[in-house]
């Protein structure tokens, strides 16, 4: 059994009675972070981000394992004026629990008409979340941080104009 630490730190390679698919994603986490020791972290967030992208649209249990993986590798901890027009709309996730803010704020980019965008406030950088944007959305959205913590993070995420 192969063991290490960080995001699955206990889980074997292989488990008897999982599925492909399962084995397989815990292989590809093990292979992102060897990928990030080596000094590659943007590719290394760049695939967990496509690799959350499949299995979200698949509805796979392994999607979590991936938003973790993700704020893993940007070392970010999932814990309890400037560009913003009084247009934008704000979201304030802290008090969301984590499993829930990304489905949320998912949802309000969708439902931006172009042109459009809102204000993200968080507990903690939302890094990991800017790679899933990179992987669902490439060149379709807009990303501005406005507060960078250390409490309090404030991003603007727009839709460009068409």
């Amino acid at each position: 059994m192969t063991t290490e630490a960080g995001p699955d730190a206990d889980a074997p390679v292989h488990a008897p009675g999982d599925d492909l698919s399962s084995e397989l994603a815990r292989l590809l986490v093990r292979a992102l972070r060897l990928l990030k020791d080596t000094g590659a972290l943007d590719p290394a967030c760049q695939l967990a981000a496509q690799a959350w992208r499949v299995t979200h649209h698949a509805g796979h249990r392994s999607e979590a394992r991936f938003t973790g993986l993700l704020h893993f590798l940007t070392q970010t901890e999932l814990s309890e004026g400037d560009r913003m027009s009084g247009h934008d709309r704000v979201l304030d996730v802290r008090k969301e629990i984590p499993a829930r803010r990304h489905e949320l704020i998912f949802d309000t980019y969708g439902a931006l008409p172009p042109g459009a965008g809102f204000v993200l406030v968080n507990d903690h950088d939302p890094k990991p979340l800017y790679y899933q944007f990179a992987a669902e959305h490439a060149n379709q959205f807009e990303w501005d941080y406005l507060e960078e913590g250390p409490q309090v993070w404030r991003v603007r995420i727009g839709r460009p104009a068409a």
